[in-house]
């Protein structure tokens, strides 16, 4: 009388493992269905590393090497090259297929190289981390931040000519930071709870980052309101497209006409399907709510970090090191934050 019993529960339990390992290959190796192109998607492990091979060795002999700096800067670059070509052929793809895995197995070594930078940067010195910017970059060595600048003044004086003057460079990215955010996030509650909590992170740090310091109306206002909510906006209408959208893929080779494969290859780029997130489940246990949070936390420090190594470091925000490490961490946070979310 116990045989259907074991069978029903071993049955049940080999199912529940293979959904595990199903989620598991959805999120960190995840295939591409419906392969149309199929030369793209084959692996050409011996021409990659030939072609590789022959192009560094032709590089690496025919250059000039009278310069030292430029030959450390060639074996850099070098380095970097190799170990994102190693990544292309070795590294999963993650939870993204678009436009082609490579593109995210070259994102996930980015993200190891980072991280390898930083802990080599760990145990350096200020002043050894400054020789190496300044190696980078000469023309840091000229440049020193303003700190008699001040940004909370009259503030009682509101009219619109100086609120409008508010509305700069920093105004468009705060929209459309924020915009990329409600792309990833896709929860509005939460969005919102963050933009408020770095108002405030503002405020804690104010006496140590003089930029930090505005006048209410532009804190609550400007920032809050209108850049950061129209960003949140802009953004979950965007979701809110995808989500309605069909996704029905066709090959390209069965489409006749040059503007339906154009049309396609634009395509090419857009989400394969749209996965719903919900972050706040109420289902969900108190480890959900705690892994929320840390993921919240590590945001705010994340950005954080952004303006305190550009005061530290002295560096103005304009800075191709500076834009460089926020596009390089956006890409990277895009799969983190998709695989937080399962």
């Amino acid at each position: 009388m116990k045989e259907p019993k074991e069978r029903t529960m071993s049955v049940s339990g080999s199912s529940l493992q293979n959904e595990y390992m199903d989620a598991f290959s959805s999120i960190n190796e995840r295939p591409v269905d419906d392969i149309s192109l199929e030369f793209f998607y084959k692996p050409h492990t011996i021409t990659l590393l030939a072609v590789s091979i022959a192009s560094v060795i032709y590089t690496a002999f025919v250059r000039d090497e009278r310069d030292i700096q430029e030959n450390i800067w060639s074996g850099i670059c070098c380095v970097v090259f190799f170990f994102l070509i190693v990544s292309v052929l070795t590294f999963p793809n993650g939870p993204f297929t678009r436009p082609h895995p490579a593109l995210w197995r070259i994102v996930f070594g980015m993200s190891v190289l980072y991280l390898l930078a930083l802990l080599f940067l760990l145990f350096q010195s200020y002043s050894t981390v400054y020789a190496i910017m300044y190696w980078i970059d000469p023309n840091l060595r000229n440049f020193h931040i303003d700190m008699d600048k001040e940004y909370a003044v009259n503030c009682s004086d509101i009219t619109f000519a100086r609120v409008w003057s508010h509305v700069d460079v920093f105004a468009w990215g705060h929209f459309l930071g924020w915009a990329f955010k409600a792309i990833l996030f896709r929860h509005a509650g939460l969005l919102w709870a963050i933009s408020i909590m770095w108002e405030i992170t503002e405020i804690a740090f104010a006496h140590l980052l003089p930029n930090f310091k505005e006048c209410w109306w532009d804190s609550l206002i400007l920032d809050v309101l209108i850049c950061n909510g129209l960003g949140i906006w802009c953004g979950l209408k965007i979701c809110k497209a995808l989500e309605m959208r069909e996704y029905k893929w066709v090959s390209i080779r069965d489409i006749s006409s040059t503007t339906g494969k154009i049309k396609r290859a634009i395509l090419q780029f857009t989400p394969v399907q749209w996965t719903p997130v919900r972050w706040l489940d109420p289902t969900s246990t108190y480890m959900r709510f705690f892994a929320l949070s840390q993921l919240v936390v590590f945001w705010q420090i994340s950005e954080l970090n952004t303006f305190f190594l550009k005061h530290i470091f002295e560096m103005p925000p304009s800075h191709p090191l500076v834009i460089a490490r926020l596009c390089l961490v956006g890409v990277i946070v895009a799969p983190s934050v998709r695989n937080w979310g399962q």
